[in-house]
């Protein structure tokens, strides 16, 4: 179980990426690249063990990318959730629920290249699982209403 705000494992991260003399790249690898995740096998530091392989490996830099949850993000959240016509109290109660994470980091990737593949490591704690998890209900509802206004404009 990761703790609420992963700020401190980003220092961390930082500290053993430079110690190592590798550099840091902001970017976020996402899902639709061609990509191996890492399987840590329940142990909360091999992220360690991640950057020592790509150290080994030669490379340079790893991305690194995270996330903190803003107010603004939030709000859009809820604002979306409420205009869904499939959302129900129980998901716009979950969302006001996350309030209390506002400013806090749920989630850290890091990333790198090697032979043409991309390996990622990636870590989140709960809260940021449901925030996720709600923003992909939120957009498929969305989807949802913007097909049958789509059909409903054809006739």
């Amino acid at each position: 179980m990761q703790p609420d705000d992963l700020s401190s494992l980003k220092d961390d991260m930082i500290a053993f990426i430079e110690g190592h003399g590798m550099k840091r790249f902001n970017s976020h690898v996402n899902e639709e690249v061609s990509s191996i995740m890492w399987d840590p096998e329940g142990n909360p530091e091999s992220w360690k063990d991640f950057v020592e392989v790509a150290k080994a490996s030669g490379v340079a830099f790893l991305t690194m990318n995270d996330f903190v949850l803003e107010r603004g993000d939030l709000d859009a959240l809820i604002q979306r959730l409420s205009a869904g016509q499939y959302t129900g109290p129980e998901d716009l109660d979950e969302a006001r629920g996350l309030r209390g994470f506002v400013g806090r980091m749920g989630f850290i990737q890091l990333g790198y290249p090697y032979q043409g593949v991309l390996f990622r490591y990636e870590v989140s704690n709960d809260w940021y699982e449901r925030y996720q998890r709600l923003c992909d209900f939120a957009e498929e509802c969305g989807a949802i209403m913007f097909d049958e206004f789509g059909q409903d404009d054809e006739h």
